[in-house]
């Protein structure tokens, strides 16, 4: 954690950016002091790094497994604002569940922990024995599979209830995809694609919207 100071908050974020590179959005920071004199104005904020919520995330995971009897190791990866950590455990189906609701259920506390800490949300995706990127393999290929149906019969149809970090994979496989738009649908648990036949010239641009903003805004 580091110190800034000087006239107004704006001042001393503007010292941080620049001394770390970094925007104002990636920074974080908590306002330590702000006075607003008749003569004379400080401010003080301290901001904390990347590497700071790294260590929280990593420590906050390795309890959570001891707690558990497991012995964890950890690999964390920081890429375009995402945390990315990999786990490996000697029992690895005990963090993921059944279909994965364990999994997914740590990731959400791990969230909501860091979120707590820091006073802001982060994109954190948890993967457990490469089992998440076995899963985008499926829910992909299952996606394809389906598109080409409703291509062929122009028929909509709808695919399982799938998280978020899933459901924006498959709009980003199908993005390209000529007369095909895909949405979510539901709320919670139970949202899910649907993949749809666009007739010729209103495809444009749909998907696009849709896998860079819908499913943002949920991780």
């Amino acid at each position: 954690m580091k110190l800034y100071s000087g006239k107004t908050v704006a001042e001393c974020i503007k010292q941080a950016c620049d001394e770390l590179n970094l925007t104002e959005e990636e920074l974080i920071y908590k306002v330590v002091e702000e006075k607003k004199g008749l003569f004379s104005k400080k401010a003080t904020i301290s901001v904390e790094e990347t590497s700071d919520v790294i260590l929280f995330i990593e420590e906050y995971i390795k309890d959570i497994c001891h707690e558990l009897g497991l012995d964890a190791s950890l690999k964390t990866f920081y890429r375009e604002n995402l945390i990315k950590v990999l786990i490996e455990t000697n029992h690895n189906s005990i963090l993921i569940g059944n279909n994965g609701r364990s999994l997914e259920a740590l990731n959400e506390l791990v969230k909501l922990a860091v979120s707590q800490k820091f006073k802001r949300k982060f994109r954190i995706l948890l993967d457990i024995g490469n089992y998440k990127d076995k899963k985008y393999s499926r829910v992909i290929h299952e996606a394809k599979k389906v598109a080409k149906e409703v291509l062929s019969t122009h028929v909509d149809a709808k695919l399982e209830p799938m998280t978020p970090d899933e459901r924006k994979k498959v709009h980003n496989a199908l993005t390209s995809w000529k007369n095909i738009k895909t949405e979510s649908v539901g709320d919670g648990k139970n949202r899910a694609v649907v993949i749809k036949y666009v007739p010729s010239g209103k495809e444009a641009s749909v998907n696009e919207s849709t896998a860079s903003q819908e499913e943002n805004k949920e991780e």
